[in-house]
Parts: C-alpha cells; sequence; structure tokens
C-alpha cells in the first residue's frame, strides 16, 4: 500500500461563531483519487483553501509529507507548489497570454529558467489539446480552454497533491467532458488529487474513495462503489437521491 502523502487530523475552522468545519480527519495516499462531495454550503470549498493554506484553521492540523500546512508562515510559498489548486474561476492574469500565465510562477517563485519552462508549458499545452492557443489571452479562450490552461498552470509547479474546487460549475454542459477528460488522464498517469464536483458520474468513475461532507463533518468516507449503491447514511442516501447518474 501506498504511503499517506496527506493527513489531515481534526480540523476545525470557524468563521465568527459559525463553524464550517468541525473535526473533520481524513489521510490520503500518494496515487489516489480521492473525491469529496456534498451539498452546496457544506464546507467543501473552505476544506480545500484550508489544505492550501488559503484560510487558517481553528483547530487541529493539516500535515503533507509530514510537514505541517500552516497559512501566514513562512514555509507556505514553498508548501503550495507541493499542493497544486485549481479554481472554479480560472484566476487567469487577462494582460497575460496563455504561455504566460503557465510560465510566470515556475520563473519568479521556483526560479527555474524561462527556456526551460517554456518548452515545459507547451508540450503540457499540447497534451491538454491547447498547442495552438500559447499566444492566445484569456478572453479568447472558451470557459473549458480557461479551465485546461489553469489545470496546466498548475501542473507545471509538479505538486504532489492537486486539489480541483468545482471546476466544472462555470462551464457550458458541452465544455464540460473536455475538463474532465483532461482530469481522468491525470489520474491514469498517476497523481494525486482530491476533487469538489457535483458530476456524480464522473466522480463514480475517477475516485478511490468518496467523502461525503455534510454540515461540516464527514459521514461517509468509502470506495465508489459502495457509496453509491449502499451508502450507509439516510442523509447520502437523500443527497444521492437528487442526482441522476449512469452507473457503470
Amino acid at each position: 500500500m501506498s504511503e499517506i502523502l496527506l493527513e489531515v487530523s481534526n480540523l476545525t475552522k470557524r468563521f465568527g461563531e459559525n463553524t464550517i468545519l468541525d473535526g473533520i480527519s481524513f489521510t490520503i495516499r500518494k496515487g489516489e483519487v480521492v473525491v469529496l462531495v456534498g451539498p452546496s454550503g457544506c464546507g467543501k470549498s473552505t476544506l480545500l483553501r484550508c489544505l492550501n493554506g488559503i484560510e487558517d484553521i481553528q483547530g487541529g492540523q493539516i500535515l503533507l509529507d509530514g510537514e505541517a500546512v500552516l497559512a501566514g508562515s513562512k514555509e507556505l510559498t514553498q508548501m503550495r507548489q507541493k499542493i497544486g489548486m485549481v479554481f472554479q474561476s480560472y484566476e487567469l492574469f487577462p494582460h497575460m497570454n496563455v504561455l504566460r500565465n503557465i510560465t510566470i510562477a515556475p520563473e519568479k517563485v521556483q526560479k527555474r529558467k524561462r527556456a526551460e519552462v517554456e518548452i515545459e508549458a507547451k508540450a503540457l499545452l499540447a497534451r491538454v489539446g491547447l498547442a495552438d492557443k500559447a499566444d492566445s489571452f484569456p478572453r479568447e479562450l472558451s470557459g473549458g480552454q480557461k479551465q485546461r490552461v489553469a489545470i496546466v498552470r498548475a501542473l507545471i509547479l509538479h505538486p504532489e497533491v492537486i486539489l480541483f474546487d468545482e471546476v466544472t460549475a462555470a462551464l457550458d454542459p458541452e465544455m464540460v467532458r473536455e475538463v474532465l477528460d483532461v482530469i481522468l488522464d491525470l489520474a491514469k498517469q498517476g497523481k494525486t488529487m482530491l476533487i469538489v464536483t457535483h458530476e456524480m458520474a464522473f466522480a463514480r468513475a475517477i475516485a478511490d474513495r468518496v467523502i461525503f461532507l455534510d454540515d461540516g463533518h464527514i459521514l461517509e468516507d468509502s470506495d465508489p462503489e459502495t457509496f453509491f449503491e449502499h451508502p450507509e447514511t439516510k442523509r447520502a442516501e437523500q443527497f444521492l437521491g437528487t442526482f441522476r447518474f449512469e452507473k457503470r
């Protein structure tokens, strides 16, 4: 069995007096794909932002390779290179072309040479079907293309784990497939990923494990077959009943 890469112990997150995450604990092993599902407002996106150090926490611990992830710490910039994150809203710089959006972080943060980074960036763009878009600007791209650029931007930093936060939520239905196909390909390559999604058929197809989060608590943590066919809690049954998804 592969080694534990990410360990979350008794994580607590509050906004004011509101407890968003209440004692969350789980682990992710190297090469594992974990899908995080649950109703809107249950704390999924907040959890990802805590794991990436964007949000501070009020209790518990997040360890990557045995090292603590702490918001505001001096080591956070280095730690974020190990924990890539792809946002729902792309977060691309509008005044930079696609190639520069991808290469600026490895150049500035990792101090890598521009020529080397550009070669890798172009190779990654080709892998996601965007070889001809290196000189385009974000305004010239479709939503699906922007999201694929955002995925490449995360990959080029060589993260140990990649967090995906509802990356298809802002896309038209016909654009969803092109983004999901890229993530499926990453899974085949053995990338370690934690994915928040409402695409249940996709979740079932890609997940090694499914974590069901509701009201700040983990109610289920199981393999996809068990979760989708035999959920252990009534709440998970109710949640799954709101979706229609194809069985394998």
